[in-house]
């Protein structure tokens, strides 16, 4: 999950960029300092993607530290870019251009191919630099895999470095344990 949970990779498409246009006053901090339409990035190392972003709109506000990202999607490559191991979407989310913490609203996907883990709720929070992955205590998030593990509950977090996920409440759900051994017996008459 700690390959997957690289939101924040989107990030370094827009810490590079910065415009001054002056003091432009109160009356003006609504208004942001560059909009970018249909923007696609891709994150390249030694010739090898490593992710890809994608976006319709991009609002970036320097003055206050952060963007609005509209209708966006992500893909994390796998070794050597040959493959997506992991990919989302978002409808809307805030980025913290200092922290690289990301508040993801409106509908969350994120699906990680290697864990076979989906990820479904209305609202995420990705904290960067502990690299943690949660929803408000309130908020419900659906959790699936691929052989009918199913888990919806509150209070969801993710650690990505210990590579673990958990909920704090009212949880449900069917967990469903693929016993390998069961095949071998029918074989052995």
């Amino acid at each position: 999950m700690k390959k997957t949970l690289s939101i924040s990779m989107l990030c370094f498409l827009f810490l590079t960029c910065t415009f001054d246009y002056g003091d432009l006053g109160d009356s003006d901090r609504t208004l942001p300092d560059l909009v970018m339409k249909n923007v696609e990035y891709v994150r390249v190392r030694s010739a090898d993607p490593l992710a890809r972003v994608q976006a319709e709109r991009v609002e970036r506000f320097e003055s206050q530290g952060y963007m609005r990202l509209e209708t966006f999607s992500f893909e994390q490559f796998g070794e050597r870019g040959e493959e997506v191991n992991a990919f989302g979407r978002v409808g809307f989310a805030t980025v913290d251009i200092s922290s690289a913490d990301v508040f993801m609203d409106r509908g969350v996907r994120i699906e990680v191919e290697s864990e076979d883990f989906i990820i479904e709720t209305n609202q995420l929070n990705w904290i960067d630099e502990q690299r943690l992955l949660s929803a408000g205590e309130e908020s419900e998030v659906s959790v699936f895999q691929g052989n009918g593990t199913t888990f919806t509950g509150t209070g969801f977090r993710a650690d990505a470095r210990r590579r673990s996920w958990e909920f704090s409440g009212n949880v449900r759900g069917t967990y469903v344990h693929e016993d390998d051994d069961a095949e071998d017996t029918d074989d052995a008459e």
